[in-house]
C-alpha cells in the first residue's frame, strides 16, 4: 500500500485529517496547518490535507481538501446542518475509506469519545485534545490503548497534560527505554499558576480568575480548574502512562475553594468568589507572613497521587514559575537525585494547537 501510495503521489505521503471542534484551539490548529503545509511537503514529504470539519451545527467533507484560509466561509456555505450523533459522523468518516486517515477531537464532549473505539478498529488514528478518554475508567482507557495497538493505529493525547509541552511523550520515552517512574511532582494548571502569580491583594481573586478566563487559559467552566478536577485528571493520566492502575477516585483532592463557589452557574461562581474575598486574602497573607508563595501542586509517589494548594519557599523548584507556566519533575531510576524537568507555557490556544499539530505529525510518520 505504501509503495502504490508513493507512486501515485510523487513520493509524498497523503494524510487525510478529520477535525471535530472548531473553537478557539481548533481555529488556531487550522491556521497552523495552513501555514505549515508547504514546509511539510518539502521537508517531511507529507501532504496533510483537512478533508473533514465538524462544529456543533454543521459538518463539511471535501475529499480534495478544504481550503483552510477560507474554511469558515466553506463550512457556512457548504456545510451540512446536522443534529447527528457522533456515531453517525464516525460512520461517514469510515465510509469515505480514505488512506492514512487521522481523527482529531478538539472538544470536551463525552459523546465524541464514544466513537474512538470504532475509528481505531478501522485503523484510523485518534488524536485527543479532549481529556475525557484518558481520564475515564481505567478499563476504558486501557481498552483504547490496546485497540490502537491491535489495529496498528495511533491513540495520542499529548495535550491532555501541559498543552504543547512534551510531557507525555517524554514519560513514554523514559518507560519505553527501560526507566521506571518513581515519583512525579508537577504544576499542571497554567490557569492556577497564572491566578496565584497575579493575585497580590491589589484586586479581587475573582477578577484575576476572570482575567485568566478572558485570556483563554481556563476550561469553559473555570471551576474545573479552580476545584482541582482538571489537575487531578492530568496527574491521573501521567500515573497511568507510567504504568500504574489508578482511578479518578484514587486521587486525593485537597480543594481550597469554599463549597458555595462550586454551586450554581458560572456567574454564581464569580459572585460567590467576590463574597469570599476575605478568605482568599487570608490565604495570601498567611503565606506572605512566612515569606512563602502559593502554588497548586500535583504529586505522585509510591503509587499514590494528590493535588492541592501549597505554600512553598523561595528555593522550591516551582517558586519561580511565571505566568501560565507548567513544570513536571520526573524522578526515576536514572534521574534519582536530580529530576528530569519539562517546563514551559502550559495553557493557551496557540501552544495547545501546536501540541495537537505535533501529535498529527507523529501519527502521520509512524
Amino acid at each position: 500500500m505504501r509503495v502504490c501510495e508513493e507512486f501515485f503521489s510523487d513520493g509524498n505521503r497523503q494524510i487525510n485529517v478529520f477535525i471535530v471542534g472548531v473553537g478557539t484551539v481548533g481555529k488556531k490548529l487550522l491556521a497552523q496547518l495552513a501555514q505549515q503545509s508547504e514546509f511539510l511537503r518539502e521537508n517531511l514529504r507529507l501532504n496533510v490535507r483537512v478533508v473533514g470539519l465538524a462544529n456543533s451545527r454543521k459538518v463539511l467533507f471535501d475529499e480534495e481538501g478544504i481550503d483552510l484560509p477560507n474554511y469558515e466561509l466553506r463550512i457556512t456555505n457548504y456545510g451540512i446542518e446536522h443534529d447527528l450523533p457522533s456515531s453517525a459522523i464516525a460512520n461517514l468518516i469510515i465510509e469515505k475509506n480514505l488512506r492514512n486517515s487521522i481523527f482529531v477531537d478538539v472538544t470536551a464532549n463525552a459523546e465524541v469519545v464514544e466513537i474512538y473505539p470504532k475509528l481505531l478498529q478501522k485503523a484510523i488514528s485518534v488524536i485527543a485534545c479532549n481529556k475525557i478518554a484518558a481520564s475515564s475508567e481505567y478499563e476504558k482507557y486501557r481498552k483504547l490503548k490496546d485497540t490502537a495497538r491491535e489495529y496498528n493505529a495511533n491513540f495520542l493525547f499529548e495535550t491532555n497534560v501541559g498543552a504543547g509541552l512534551p510531557v507525555i511523550n517524554t514519560l513514554n520515552d523514559l518507560t519505553r527505554s527501560g526507566d521506571k517512574i518513581n515519583r512525579i511532582e508537577a504544576v499542571l494548571s497554567g490557569t492556577l499558576n497564572f491566578v496565584f502569580n497575579n493575585y497580590d491583594g491589589s484586586r479581587s481573586f475573582s477578577s484575576v480568575v476572570k482575567q485568566a478566563q478572558t485570556e483563554g487559559y481556563t476550561e469553559p467552566d473555570p471551576r474545573l480548574d479552580l476545584s482541582g478536577t482538571d489537575v487531578a485528571r492530568k496527574i491521573l493520566i501521567l500515573a497511568r502512562e507510567a504504568g500504574f492502575k489508578l482511578e479518578m477516585s484514587d486521587i486525593e483532592n485537597k480543594g481550597f475553594l469554599p463549597e458555595s463557589c462550586l454551586e450554581g452557574s458560572v456567574e454564581d461562581f464569580y459572585n460567590e468568589m467576590e463574597k469570599h474575598e476575605s478568605y482568599f486574602r487570608e490565604l495570601l497573607d498567611a503565606a506572605r507572613k512566612q515569606n512563602l508563595s502559593l502554588k497548586y501542586i500535583a504529586s505522585f509517589d509510591d503509587g499514590k497521587a494528590s493535588v492541592g494548594l501549597q505554600s512553598i519557599h523561595a528555593a522550591h523548584n516551582f517558586a519561580n514559575l511565571s505566568g501560565k507556566d507548567n513544570a513536571v519533575l520526573f524522578y526515576t531510576n536514572r534521574y534519582a537525585d536530580l529530576p528530569l524537568v519539562v517546563k514551559g507555557a502550559g495553557a493557551g490556544a496557540d501552544v495547545t494547537a501546536a501540541g495537537v499539530f505535533a501529535d498529527i505529525i507523529r501519527a502521520a510518520r509512524i
